[in-house]
């Protein structure tokens, strides 16, 4: 009995040791769950990261791409203002040295004047001496009798005209002389116009003999079409060809007729001769009809931009960039002064001129 009672009165500890264990095992399992939420919402924030910086080094690539090309660029440029200031120090050469003729020839011209008023003036006294000495020639045979005075002066006067004629025939040869050279200079300036001006027309025939190739091929390239034509010394498109209507965006027929262009064109310019300083203009041209848009604020700016955009086009084709030019009109050069829409269609149109520089 006394050991029964003494069990029932020890206190129960067991429940509350599964209560302590229970709590424990809650508090670990949320203290769980938080480390996977952390743990997940890391993941996400690295993935993420991670797809900003793939895209950042794809946008860092092509900058570096685009540098290439522009340094690619501002190398052929370089290129294009060295040989162009080569031809300019040439043609200032040649211009001073015809300016440096051109002055000589003025102050040979200015001498041989005041040669001339100098032997005018020398002839005039030869004349008052030859005057002087006849009438004392005349005095001395009518009275036959002459002092001793009278002769000295007639002595010095013979003297005095035979040294003023010795210097009139040093003068006359002297300005015999600058004649001959100043004749001379003018006959080389003029042989050297010449020469120039024959140079010129031989380029400019060669030139034009080429071009007549160009337009004779590319004609039989592109057929017999109602909107390309030749027209004097240019090859038109109508600009319905190559664009939709108040856009400068190259359609795909447009670039297949610029690609039979370009090919023709490489073609021709491998037979002309390095001395030939051909360029290939392209002109933009529109109708009368005003545009003005967020792009474009003028048929002006219209113009220049199909221009531009047709000589990137050719350069992309293999075409040297200093052989192309552009340019933009606007609708300040019609070829039909009509307000028809045939009129205006025929306006809107692309040119091709191949010239010198």
């Amino acid at each position: 009995m006394s050991v029964r009672r003494t069990h029932r009165g020890s206190p129960d500890i067991w429940p509350g040791f599964v209560d302590a264990l229970s709590t424990l095992l809650i508090v670990i399992l949320f203290l769980l769950m938080v480390f996977v939420l952390a743990q997940f919402f890391m993941n996400q924030a690295i993935s993420g990261r991670d797809a900003a910086l793939d895209k950042l080094h794809h946008q860092v690539a092509e900058m570096a791409q685009m540098l290439s090309l522009e340094r690619k660029s501002n190398d052929e440029l370089r290129g294009n203002l060295a040989q162009i200031s080569a031809e300019l120090q040439a043609s200032s050469a040649k211009l001073e040295k015809l300016e440096g003729l051109s002055d000589e020839t003025v102050k040979l011209n200015a001498d041989v004047a005041a040669l001339q008023a100098l032997k005018a003036e020398l002839e005039a006294r030869v004349k008052t001496l030859d005057a002087a000495v006849g009438e004392k020639d005349s005095a001395l045979a009518s009275e036959r009798k002459l002092s001793e005075e009278a002769r000295a002066q007639a002595a010095l006067l013979n003297q005095q005209l035979t040294v003023l004629r010795s210097e009139l025939a040093r003068l006359n040869a002297a300005l015999e002389a600058s004649e001959k050279v100043n004749a001379d200079q003018k006959a080389q300036i003029a042989n050297l116009g010449q020469r120039l001006n024959q140079a010129l027309a031989t380029k400019v025939a060669e030139l034009a003999k080429y071009r007549s190739e160009f337009f004779g091929r590319l004609r039989e390239v592109l057929g017999n079409r109602a909107d390309v034509r030749i027209q004097g010394d240019r090859f038109v498109f109508q600009s319905e060809i190559l664009f939709a209507q108040g856009s400068a965006d190259l359609g795909e027929n447009g670039k297949r007729q610029l690609d039979r262009l370009a090919r023709t064109l490489i073609d021709i310019s491998k037979k002309i001769p390095d001395d030939i300083d051909w360029i290939l203009r392209v002109d933009g041209h529109t109708d009368r009809v005003p545009i003005a848009n967020d792009q474009f604020r003028s048929n002006w700016e219209l113009s220049s931009a199909r221009a531009i955009a047709v000589v990137r086009y050719l350069i992309g084709t293999g075409l040297p960039a200093g052989r192309l030019v552009a340019a933009g009109f606007g609708e300040f050069q019609p070829i039909d002064p009509g307000n028809s829409p045939a009129a205006l269609a025929r306006n809107r149109r692309i040119e091709f001129k191949l010239t010198q520089r």
